[in-house]
């Protein structure tokens, strides 16, 4: 999944990392899925963010998923989701 995000108040690349860092830590830790940084990096108002996960179990997988979605939309007001694009790769791909 990739979440894009608008940031709120943000003015420059520090402060970017000072909101962005916490929440792929929280995310990571309170979901229990493998998160990054994967785009807009260089731009100070706006993040993409990769979520990961890997299980035998695709209903474990959409749940673990929308949690993280309502995670990002509902514990971090300092960011707005602007959209979140799911994908599923399977053994057979």
């Amino acid at each position: 999944m990739v979440f894009d995000l608008l940031l709120g108040d943000v003015h420059s690349l520090k402060q970017k990392r000072s909101v962005i860092r916490p929440l792929v830590a929280d995310l990571s830790r309170r979901t229990e899925v493998a998160v990054a940084e994967v785009g807009d990096m260089d731009v100070h108002r706006r993040s993409q963010i990769g979520v990961s996960v890997v299980s035998a179990d695709l209903a474990h997988v959409r749940e673990v998923l929308e949690r993280a979605e309502r995670f990002v939309a509902e514990e971090h007001p300092e960011v707005t989701l602007l959209s979140a694009r799911h994908g599923l790769h399977s053994s057979e791909d």
